[in-house]
């Protein structure tokens, strides 16, 4: 009933910007948010950050604090990630994901897109 579609990743050098982009389309009147969380090679799935759609509160990951920013646009139900500074370390398959509650400062997430390639090469 949620569909995200994510855009934007590529190949980028050591220090060079990139800016992703998830729309989401469906029900998403009952969403509280959406989040990005990537997967590097040989990794598991880490949190990056997310937004509430209702006041735009934002969660970063500590090591991307600083350098990514997450933002939306309500009117559109899309939300973007800034990643600024990137470093081979950032290298992942990056997805975004559906917030549809928090219970007791517990995120739940339950719509995933596809995901978008991130390189940063050395």
């Amino acid at each position: 009933q949620v569909q995200l579609v994510e855009s934007g990743g590529g190949l980028v050098q050591a220090g060079g910007s990139l800016r992703l982009s998830c729309a989401a389309s469906g029900r998403t009147f009952s969403s509280y948010g959406m989040g990005w969380f990537r997967q590097a090679p040989g990794k598991e799935r880490e949190f990056v950050a997310s937004i509430n759609w209702s006041g735009g509160r934002t969660y970063y990951t500590d090591s991307v604090k600083g350098r990514f920013t997450i933002s939306s646009d309500n009117a559109k139900n899309t939300v973007y990630l800034q990643m600024n500074n990137l470093t081979p370390e950032d290298t992942a398959v990056y997805y975004c994901a559906h917030k549809t509650r928090v219970v007791a400062g517990r995120p739940e997430y339950d719509y995933w897109g596809q995901g978008t390639q991130v390189t940063v090469s050395s």
